[in-house]
């Protein structure tokens, strides 16, 4: 099984509506997206995925969401993160986007960090059934903490 991650950054303001705590006033982050592919086939090039391609992919994606309110996101007049843009819900967002712009590229997960310490992760729907996909090896997490 072949895997390959590229990283994109953004920063965006956003609170948390139905959240009793600090994260319901209106703060920022520095998010750190990363957008991993899983496959086990390549290409001729001996390539599972371009990095170039999927990593365009996602800074488009994080160019839309760069130095915005969150709360204030909307696509055809709704709401994109219903008000409430979580760490889970913008990295559902992102792994939709890419999907749609690479919709032959085996997209496995997206990892949206909030800080350096707090991640979440959305898994492909094809992949969360699959007992790797939602355990984390001492491997994975020292690559995520890799950037620190």
């Amino acid at each position: 099984m072949f895997e390959v991650r590229v990283e994109a950054e953004f920063a965006a303001a956003h609170f948390l509506k139905d959240y009793h705590g600090k994260c319901e006033n209106l703060h920022g982050h520095n998010y750190r997206v990363f957008a991993h592919a899983k496959g086990e086939n390549l290409d001729a090039g001996g390539m599972l995925i371009d990095f170039g391609d999927l990593k365009a992919a996602l800074r488009k994606v994080c160019k839309v969401l760069d130095h915005t309110n969150l709360n204030d996101l909307q696509e055809n007049g709704a709401f994109v993160f219903m008000q409430n843009p979580s760490a889970e819900r913008i990295a559902k967002y992102i792994y939709e986007k890419i999907s749609l712009e690479l919709p032959d590229c085996p997209l496995y997960a997206v990892d949206v960090f909030e800080t350096s310490t707090s991640r979440a992760r959305y898994i492909a729907p094809n992949c969360a059934g699959n007992a790797n996909s939602t355990s984390s090896t001492l491997e994975e997490n020292m690559d995520d903490s890799m950037w620190l």
